[in-house]
Parts: structure tokens; C-alpha cells; sequence
């Protein structure tokens, strides 16, 4: 007890000695404090009160009571397990197949496997009701099905998993590709056949990364809001819809709090059980290149049957998205399906406020959103301080929260006096800043790691304060984590639905609500249109970055090669 007072003490003195460091601490934990914590406390105080303002579980007993409302959570957490463990599969054997077959068009399956992360979450539910609706191509045209169950888990599901596909892909892609082949090689000198070394090597060696994706895959389905609006129905009830449901068409903000503290609770037990539980069982293997074990790994018929699935699997979303493009040419999807431009017009005399409002909310959140999870990627890695594990897990907090959670919280919270931002700019920026920066962190605080901190420590020993090091030396070290967070913040705040729905206002709307709208509406050419505008946006935004990120880092690497 004595040790750990006498650490608490040095800690404090630290900070005492250093007043920017403690000003930079004390003003990111009150930033934090109002925009993340402030507003999920909102929810649940409003959760608890009555009409009358006073504490009361009656709105609880109400929503326990309803058959419909309890249904609705059940479909929530059977999607979500559902999309956890297919998904979760599927990003395996498709990392599996890539990293461990010799397969042609490896590049190919890579390139498609991370297309989904540039559109807006929704636009697979878009694509499938188009390919498999009641004037589907696929159904309709093709097979003359019209009772094809798109609506419902079944769509849902699907519009589900294209979605998350990347996010299983792209961290079982980093578990596989880390599992050194000479540990096989070794199995297979002592005779092991390939099913034993699979299952003794391969798939022991990936279990904290497979439950670690299915758990994050269970938290970004169980958040989804756009894919559930669209494809769920109101014979699938779920718990992100209902919610929203309550607030924007009963107005009912009390029963809407409600729902959405019954959706954060599964959400950040699942976050816990990632980040602290599964997030430190990690099995270090010595790395190196892949030799003869990527070719040993399978034989030639298991070769060829997991690229066959990876080739299904990649035309499939390839098909998804190509739909859309092709119904954005289209007059009347399903029903006239000549090519037209005339839905470009519809969008940039229609649409063209959402999408300047949405170019200048992302445009100006990002670099923020970047900057402020690198400063604070470098204080969790780099600095001592009471509190330190506390502002680690707040600021990484959103990552669990459900948007339309967020969104509700940012409702009740900042629409009085002296917060009152509800309707303005100024609550759509700062959602998107705090939403967003758990992905800069934690890219800042992985690549922290890899630094060796006594080139920091040589500029202290010069003379150079905490913004000396961190400007000069720390920040263009972590050039790459830094534009990384710059392109997720971007593409993020330019395709967010769940959170924002709720913070458009008339003299501020986004393009995702604009699609949302020409989709409820069925005007899914429009709505194509506006999605083919959008993606078009990001794919220039992410070129810039390319083009910036190799200037940056030559320039970088020429400063250091000269001193």
C-alpha cells in the first residue's frame, strides 16, 4: 500500500512540475467527460423519470411488459450473434485461403475484401432489395420470384454480414499473417498431417483473434442502425429502430432512453470482454516470411475449394456494389431500366446543400477527430498520471456505444441552456469528433509501441518540452497512425446514419439522410445516385491522403537521414 501511495505521489509531483502536461490532462478529461460521458448519464437519468420529473421504473415495467418491445431485443442479439459467428467465419477461411494457399488473384480478393468499408453502412441493404425485392433483378426478372423473404432476418443478415465483412477480414488477415509457416514446416518434418496441423497450430494460435472479431462483429451489428431501418420490417423488430422509432415518431423521449439503455448494456459488456478479457490473451509466435508451408498448408483439392468460396464470396459483394452504381443510371429501378443521367440533376439541385453541409462537417471534424486521438495515443503510451487507465477507457468508450445511443444522449444532453447545440453545427462536429477518435488512438497507441522512446528521451535530454517532442519528433513518427485516423474520420463523418439521423436539422442535413430518405420514400435510382456522389467524394478524399501520406513520409524519412 505504501509503494503504490508513493508512485500515486511521484505521479502528482510529475504533473505538479510539468503545468502544460497537467492543463492538457485536466481539459481532455472535461472534453470527455461532457461529450461522452455527460450524455450517455443524460440517457440514463431520462430513462428514470417520469412525467412529473421524479425517479420512477415505470417506463421500464412498460417497455418489460411489451411483447413487441422484448421481441425486439431478442432479434437484436440473435442478428448480432448471428453476424458475430458467420462473419467471424467467413473473414477466416477468406484470411486463411489468402495468407496459407498459393491461389491466383490474391490482390483481388484483398482489393474487394475492404470495399465495404467505403460506402455508407446501409447501401447493401439498398443493393439487396434491389437484386433480391419484389422487383429484384435477381428474383423478379431473373426467376419470377416475388415472395422472396428480403425483409426480415434473412435480408437482414445478409445486408449484415457484407457489411462487417472488412472488419473480420482485415484484423483475421493480421492474426494469420503473424503465425510464423516455420511452425508449421516443423509439424510437417514430425508428420503431422494437414488437419493436425490446422487444428493444433493454425486455429489455436488465432483464437484470441476470433473471439476478439466476433465480439467487436457482435458490437457493430447489435449499433447498426441504416441496415436494420431499411431491410427489418416491423414483423423483425429491433432494438436501434424501435428506439428511434419512439423518439422521432411517438416523441417519446423517455421510452427511447429507455430502449437505448437496454441496447448499451449487451454492447459494453461485449466492449469489456474485447478490450480487457480477450484483448490481452495474445500468443507472440517468432514472425517471418511465408516459405514452404503456404504451399503445404492445403492440398490441391482444399486449394482450390477455398478459392472457389473466396471467389463466390468476392463477386457476391463485387455484385452489391455494382448494383448500385448500374441502378444510379437507371430512370425507375425495376421498372424502367434505361440509362439516364437524370438522377445526377436530381441530386445536385436537390441534394446539393446536404452535400456541401456534409463536406464541411467532415472536412472540418476530421483533422480534429486525428489530432486529438494522437495526443491522446501519446499520453496513454508516453506520460504517467493518476487516471491514466480512466481516460484510456472513456476516450475509447464510443467505440461501444451504440450510435443511435449517441445520439439520443446528445439530444437530451445539449438542447438547453448553457449547451443548447440542438439543430447547429457545432453538435454534428463535435458527435463526429468524439465518435471517431477511439480508431485514431488506437492505431496512435499500436504504433507508439513500435518507437523506441529514447529518441524522445535524447530530446528532453536537449531541452525540448513535452510540445518540442511531441511536434517535432513524436507526431511525424507517427505520420501513417495520423493520416489513418484522417481517412477513418473522414470516411466515417461522410457515411454516418445511426447517431447524426437525430442531429440534422433544416440548416444542417447530411447526404446518408438524403439516401435514407429516397430509399424510405423508393426512389432507390435517386438514392443510388446520391450514394455513387458520395462514394465518389471519399475514393477522391482517400487519393488525396495516398498522395500526401507518400510526400509526408519522404519527407520524414529525408529529415532524419540528414541529421
Amino acid at each position: 500500500m505504501k509503494i503504490r501511495n508513493k508512485e500515486f505521489y511521484n505521479k502528482i509531483k510529475s504533473m505538479l512540475n510539468n503545468p502544460s502536461l497537467l492543463i492538457l490532462i485536466v481539459l481532455i478529461f472535461i472534453l470527455l467527460f461532457i461529450f461522452i460521458i455527460f450524455p450517455l448519464f443524460k440517457v440514463f437519468i431520462v430513462s428514470f423519470t417520469n412525467e412529473d420529473g421524479k425517479f420512477s421504473l415505470e417506463i421500464y415495467n412498460s417497455i418489460f411488459s411489451n411483447d413487441y418491445m422484448k421481441q425486439g431485443f431478442k432479434n437484436s442479439i440473435l442478428i448480432a450473434t448471428l453476424t458475430a459467428v458467420i462473419g467471424t467465419l467467413i473473414g477466416f477461411l477468406y484470411a486463411y485461403t489468402v495468407n496459407r494457399a498459393d491461389i491466383p488473384l490474391k490482390k483481388f480478393f484483398k482489393t474487394i475484401a475492404v470495399i465495404p468499408m467505403v460506402f455508407p453502412p446501409f447501401i447493401g441493404a439498398m443493393a439487396i432489395i434491389m437484386l433480391f425485392g419484389f422487383n429484384g433483378i435477381i428474383t423478379a426478372k431473373i426467376f419470377g420470384i416475388r415472395t422472396f423473404p428480403v425483409y426480415g432476418i434473412w435480408g437482414l443478415m445478409i445486408a449484415q454480414i457484407v457489411t462487417f465483412f472488412p472488419v473480420a477480414f482485415i484484423t483475421l488477415d493480421g492474426v494469420i499473417s503473424t503465425i510464423s509457416p516455420t511452425l508449421e514446416d516443423a509439424a510437417f518434418n514430425l508428420k503431422a498431417s494437414r488437419w493436425q496441423v490446422f487444428t493444433k497450430i493454425i486455429l489455436p494460435l488465432s483464437v484470441p483473434g476470433i473471439a476478439s472479431t466476433m465480439l467487436i462483429l457482435f458490437i457493430e451489428s447489435l449499433a447498426d442502425f441504416g441496415n436494420p431501418l431499411i431491410l427489418a420490417g416491423s414483423r423483425f423488430p429491433v432494438l436501434s429502430v424501435q428506439a428511434y422509432l419512439q423518439i422521432t415518431g411517438m416523441f417519446d423521449l423517455s421510452s427511447g432512453a429507455a430502449l437505448a439503455v437496454w441496447l448499451l448494456l449487451p454492447s459494453l459488456i461485449a466492449f469489456i470482454l474485447q478490450k480487457y478479457w480477450i484483448g490481452k490473451k495474445k500468443y507472440i509466435t517468432i514472425t517471418g516470411k511465408p516459405t514452404t508451408s503456404q504451399l503445404k498448408s492445403v492440398n490441391k483439392f482444399a486449394k482450390w475449394f477455398l478459392f472457389a468460396l473466396c471467389l463466390i464470396i468476392s463477386l457476391f459483394i463485387l455484385l452489391i456494389y455494382v448494383t448500385i452504381f448500374w441502378g444510379a443510371f437507371t430512370k425507375i429501378w425495376g421498372m424502367n431500366n434505361e440509362f439516364t443521367l437524370e438522377n445526377f440533376k436530381y441530386v445536385f439541385d436537390v441534394g446539393k446543400e446536404a452535400i456541401k453541409d456534409t463536406l464541411t462537417i467532415a472536412l472540418t471534424s476530421t483533422p480534429i477527430s486525428a489530432v486529438l486521438g494522437m495526443i491522446i495515443a501519446f499520453l496513454i503510451v508516453r506520460k504517467t498520471f493518476p487516471g491514466k487507465k480512466t481516460l484510456e477507457f472513456v476516450s475509447l468508450l464510443n467505440f461501444a456505444v451504440p450510435g443511435t445511443v449517441v445520439g439520443i444522449g446528445y439530444i437530451l444532453a445539449f438542447n438547453s441552456k448553457p449547451l443548447l447545440l440542438t439543430g447547429t453545427f457545432a453538435i454534428l462536429v463535435l458527435n463526429f469528433i468524439f465518435r471517431y477518435i477511439p480508431v485514431g488512438i488506437q492505431t496512435g497507441v499500436s504504433l507508439l509501441n513500435q518507437i523506441d522512446p529514447a529518441i524522445e528521451e535524447a530530446a528532453y535530454t536537449l531541452g525540448a518540452n513535452d510540445k518540442v517532442v511531441f511536434s517535432k519528433i513524436t507526431l511525424p513518427l507517427i505520420v501513417p497512425a495520423f493520416f489513418s485516423a484522417l481517412v477513418y474520420s473522414f470516411v466515417r463523418a461522410m457515411t454516418a446514419i445511426s447517431a447524426a439521423i437525430f442531429l440534422v436539422s433544416a440548416d444542417w442535413n447530411l447526404m446518408t439522410v438524403q439516401i435514407l430518405s429516397q430509399t424510405d420514400s423508393g426512389r432507390l435510382s435517386e438514392a443510388c445516385a446520391f450514394s455513387v456522389v458520395l462514394i465518389l467524394i471519399i475514393l477522391s478524399f482517400m487519393l488525396l491522403m495516398k498522395v500526401l501520406l507518400k510526400n509526408k513520409i519522404s519527407i520524414v524519412n529525408n529529415d532524419f537521414a540528414s541529421e
